[in-house]
Order: C-alpha cells, then sequence, then structure tokens
C-alpha cells in the first residue's frame, strides 16, 4: 500500500497517568530506599512454586502445563520462595542476610460472594537472619533479634503515618510473633519463622520473617489524620518488667490492662522480647514489657514511678495470675 499514502494524523492521543498509581509507585519506591538504609537488599523471586509446600490445595491456583513438579502452581505465600533464596546465599557461606521483596500472591476464589474466580495480593516481605553488622572491632557483632524485625516494621508503618492495633500472632509458620491491623484491616504479621519451616528449607539458624498486606497499607495512605501536640518539657521515665505468664495470655490483653489501670502518667508500653524456653516450666512464656511514663505537668518523682510499677503489678498479678522473673 505504501507508507507515503498513510494520512498524517493532526492529533496525538494518549492515556494519563492515575494519581493513585503515581503514588502508590512513590510509596512503594521511598519504602525500598528505607529499606536499602537499614542495610536491606531487594531480591525478585519467581511467582511460581510447587503444591507441596501447602497443606490446603483447594485455594491454589494451578498451572495446566507446568514446566516441571517445582513449578507447578502460583506461589500463594511468599515465604516459601524467601525461605529458598536464604539457604541458597547460606549454602554458599552468606549467612548474614537482610532481603527484601515486593511482589504478588495468587489464590482461587471459592466463595460464592465472589465475582471474580481468581484473585491476587500484592505484598512486602523481607527476611533477616545471622548478624545485624558485619564483622567489626567494636563487638558489634549480635545477631538479628525480634526487637530488629519489630522496629523495622513499625518504622515503615510510622513513616507512612498508619496507626496499628497489636495483637499476638497465631500462625502456622511463626513459632511467636505479632500481627498490627487498622480498623479491622490487616497490615502485617512477622515474627520467628517455625523452626521445622527451617529445617525442611535446609536453614538452620534463626530466620525472623515480616509479611505486609500491601495493598492494604497502600488504600490508607493519606487517609490517617495527623496530630501534633508541644514537645514534653519534662523528661519520660522508663520501666521494664519481665513478665511470667500462661501461653493462652495475649500481649493485646497486657496492653489494655495497663492502659486501664493508669491512664495519665502512662504514655506507651512496649514488648521487646519474647522467651519460650526450657528455662520456663510447661505452659508459661515470659514477656519483657516497656513502660514509658510521663507528667505533662512537672517531672516525676520516685514514689510516684513506684506507686504506678506497683499498681501494674498489682494488676497482672490478680488479673492475668502474671508473677515477675
Amino acid at each position: 500500500y505504501g507508507y507515503n499514502n498513510v494520512e498524517e494524523s493532526t492529533q496525538i492521543k494518549f492515556t494519563a497517568n492515575f494519581a493513585d498509581r503515581e503514588k502508590a509507585t512513590s510509596t512503594e519506591n521511598s519504602t525500598a530506599d528505607l529499606l536499602t538504609g537499614f542495610g536491606f537488599s531487594e531480591m525478585m523471586g519467581l511467582s511460581l512454586s510447587k503444591d507441596t509446600y501447602y497443606t490446603d490445595s483447594n485455594h491454589l491456583v494451578k498451572v495446566l502445563n507446568p514446566l516441571s513438579a517445582d513449578l507447578n502452581v502460583m506461589r500463594h505465600s511468599m515465604v516459601f520462595g524467601g525461605l529458598e533464596t536464604l539457604a541458597y546465599n547460606i549454602n554458599r557461606k552468606q549467612s548474614d542476610l537482610k532481603l527484601f521483596e515486593f511482589g504478588r500472591t495468587y489464590q482461587k476464589n471459592e466463595s460464592s460472594d465472589s465475582a471474580y474466580k481468581y484473585s491476587e495480593t500484592k505484598h512486602l516481605t523481607f527476611f533477616v537472619t545471622g548478624r545485624k553488622y558485619p564483622e567489626n572491632p567494636f563487638g558489634e557483632n549480635n545477631r538479628v533479634n525480634f526487637s530488629f524485625i519489630k522496629s523495622c516494621v513499625e518504622t515503615i508503618l510510622n513513616r507512612l503515618s498508619i496507626k496499628f492495633k497489636i495483637t499476638e500472632l497465631n500462625d502456622e509458620h511463626f513459632s511467636y510473633g505479632l500481627s498490627y491491623s487498622h480498623k479491622n484491616k490487616h497490615l502485617v504479621s512477622f515474627g520467628l519463622v517455625e523452626k521445622n519451616l527451617c529445617k525442611k528449607m535446609d536453614i538452620a539458624q534463626e530466620t525472623f520473617y515480616a509479611d505486609f498486606n500491601w495493598d492494604n497499607v497502600l488504600t490508607l495512605i493519606g487517609k490517617t489524620k495527623l496530630e501534633f501536640s508541644e514537645i514534653p518539657r519534662f523528661p519520660a521515665v522508663r520501666r521494664d518488667l519481665a513478665l511470667l505468664l500462661d501461653k493462652k495470655i495475649t500481649y493485646k490483653e497486657v496492653e489494655e490492662l495497663a492502659f486501664s489501670s493508669e491512664r495519665k502518667l502512662l504514655k506507651k508500653i512496649n514488648l521487646f522480647d519474647i522467651y519460650e524456653g526450657d528455662k520456663l516450666e510447661s505452659g508459661k512464656k515470659s514477656y519483657a514489657v516497656s513502660f514509658i511514663l510521663q507528667d505533662d505537668e512537672a517531672t516525676l518523682n520516685d514514689k510516684q514511678i513506684d506507686s504506678v510499677m506497683q499498681k501494674l503489678i498489682k494488676t497482672y498479678s490478680e488479673k492475668l495470675g502474671a508473677t515477675l522473673r
């Protein structure tokens, strides 16, 4: 026909980008920069996995013509691909690892309420194992722990101005951990990866894992009301308690009891260590909890501080049967 015979257009047409899409991309990039600053490296795993990883196959999205038995389903969880990457690196003498990944999981919807047969969810996950810092002459060779991954998770949510509610995690992939949510929207689960799962994936060292539901996180960007207050003129005081509790008691109960017991001076409570081991009697666990006390009108004295702490100890003893370690 000939290019010269094609009429020239007098218009240029294009599709404008939506602001929400730009916001999602910029949020993802700023979060990646934040994790990189913490010493993380980004990884990219396959969206394909193998069905033997999963105990429930009803929701798996199966590949009709798989290349192999190891790549016969779309991944239903991000944890297995991440652990495969850790094992690959550890087996090659790279045992101090901080890795993160943005990716999607896939599932088949069997509910009659769903308009779609399949669905996908975007996640941000990260894994930490080994030492926090490279070898150095300053004695900074301590290993990563629950507090480290907890601080990474909370820094991301605080950076995005998202308020969250804390509950104890009950998940087969974790030995212990916490779950954060906002108005019934699940945000993130994190904790120590279950020992038998690590063994199954050929990993012999403690591994911590965090899994954000990134789709839910993005829906809250810019929707949380920011509140500002004057910087306190009087210093805060921290006190710690090591509470020996029954395993059935959740951190949520510990937190709610604290604020119901002391509404004026107690500003913040934080769980910074969980211990369940042979040194404790059967059915028990230990929570190391910090309490931040502050008076906006005056400097706290020892009598006030001791009074608050004794009140908390009495409340935990009477309501939860707790004892101090």
